[in-house]
């Protein structure tokens, strides 16, 4: 196990929000080496005592029945360095005292600053085997960048040794998602065109873009979350079997879903999908102020987006995805609508109006499964068979301990496990994807759509929105 984490871009908001106290966490539970160090690096001109000064009432905060000792235990371990990035020789002076360590080094920082504190980490000796790199997603804002990253970094060090982070495949409901589809026969006999109707993915924040309005104003909602988050959750629900839980097999199967994506065409561009931006509006009865990009920012809060899978699995099945800022509730969610029945025998309903069989998957705030089934139990005791809707739902007991993905994600780098971080030819061809949606936008002008904050993004998206969302909205 890895002993020694260079962790830049320590005064941000991921470092201090997730990071950190996933490392507390980790210690508390006695998974970190005894001999274990943390170098953490940004611009700011701290020393170590000012920035731990800084970190411990975020740890606290966030740690709230945390003991003092066990902070402190995890503070001893941490150093503070200050470093310019864009200068590789600056990296390098602050790394190289420790690169004689088993090290992973973690930049959760801009994709703009990886080559060159790439650079700096070789020139200090940290990149050299077996210590191993650390990722943020999304690598690049298009294929164009992420090739140059991708090969910049290459050149550095091996693949086998680079973990790149979608921090959703450390969730535990999502890993779910490959115990659940492969786990049981009642699932994996009907997954596929012949039984299924359609797949919606929903990933909908309340929050707003505040705090990372410069980010956003360059990506904008398709390449910050559909690029990355619902395209991974797309390959899990798509993938074929792998040959084992071994992490290339996973990954193998995930890169064959993402170039089986059929490009968006700018002439079907309005039809399959919509692009919107939350204007003012109220969330839980508190007024949200509208988002205003900087001048000739044209970027989304809202996509809907259908994807075509080209092969034999999923041909004609559409998958509807969809992700917004400024919705009513923070939620992620998959449904999967089953094909009616081949004959009905039924006059209530009759077969225009029976509900389809569905199978969601809720995977934030809360676990749970539901299937949707029709059912003569909630009907009359005398008289027709008459079929109604019948919820069976299966919940996960709160209480229930649940890692945060990053400690799950700090473990798997430090023992060298790959299988829930993402290869390169995985971002390729995931970028490939997005370019061709980018692209089709474009040619085809697709205007920004206006919303109202605390709704469920423009009018016009109710086709990639999971059945009975708007109901709920006005519930």
């Amino acid at each position: 196990m890895h002993n020694t984490l260079f962790l830049f871009g320590a005064t941000g908001d991921l470092a201090q929000r997730y990071l950190f106290p996933s490392l507390l966490r980790l210690s508390i539970d006695g998974l970190l080496p005894e001999d274990f160090k943390v170098r953490a690096l940004a611009l700011s001109p701290h020393d170590t005592e000012k920035f731990r000064e800084i970190l411990r009432p975020r740890l606290e905060q966030a740690l709230p029945h945390a003991g003092a000792a066990d902070i402190d235990n995890l503070l001893q371990r941490i150093d503070y360095r200050s470093v310019d990035l864009r200068d590789a020789e600056s990296v390098a002076t602050a790394v190289r005292d420790l690169a004689d360590r088993k090290c992973v080094s973690y930049l959760a920082i801009p994709p703009g600053l990886y080559i060159s504190t790439c650079q700096g980490l070789a020139l200090g000796g940290a990149l050299a085997a077996p210590n191993r790199l650390m990722l943020e997603k999304p690598i690049g804002h298009d294929s164009t960048s992420a090739e140059e990253i991708l090969r910049s970094i290459g050149a550095l060090i091996d693949e086998d040794r680079v973990f790149r982070l979608d921090h959703y495949l450390g969730k535990a409901a999502v890993q779910n998602l490959i115990a659940l589809r492969f786990g049981n026969t009642l699932l994996e006999a009907v997954w596929n065109r012949n039984y299924i109707e359609s797949v919606q993915i929903l990933v909908a924040e309340s929050e707003g873009v505040d705090g990372r309005d410069a980010y956003y104003a360059r990506s904008g909602a398709l390449r910050d979350m559909v690029q990355s988050h619902i395209l991974q959750l797309l390959c899990l629900v798509a993938m074929e079997p792998p040959a084992s839980l071994e992490s290339d097999r996973i990954r193998d199967e995930k890169v064959k879903v993402l170039r089986a994506l059929r490009p968006l065409k700018a002439e079907h561009a309005a039809r399959d999908s919509v692009r919107g931006r939350y204007t003012a509006g109220t969330i839980n009865g508190h007024p949200a102020q509208a988002y205003q990009p900087p001048e000739g920012s044209d970027v989304e809060t809202f996509v809907g987006v259908t994807a075509h899978i080209d092969n034999w699995r999923w041909e004609g099945v559409p998958f509807h995805l969809c992700t917004g800022k400024r919705m009513p509730e923070r939620t992620t969610r998959v449904v999967v609508t089953l094909k009616p029945v081949t004959h009905w025998l039924f006059e209530r309903p009759d077969r225009q109006h029976a509900t389809p069989n569905r199978l969601t998957f809720q995977l934030q705030p809360q676990e749970n499964i539901e299937l949707g089934l029709m059912s003569s139990l909630a009907g009359p005791e005398w008289g027709a068979l008459e079929l109604q809707p019948l919820e069976l739902e299966l919940s996960v007991p709160t209480g229930l301990h649940r890692r945060i993905a990053y400690e799950r994600l700090f473990l798997d780098a430090f023992n060298g496990n790959h299988a829930l971080f993402v290869r390169d030819d995985e971002v390729r061809a995931a970028w490939a994807w997005i370019d061709s949606v980018s692209a089709a936008w474009k040619a085809a002008e697709l205007p920004l759509q206006p919303y109202p904050a605390g709704t469920w993004g423009p009018t016009s998206a109710t086709t990639f929105l999971p059945p009975g969302i708007d109901q709920e909205a006005q519930a």
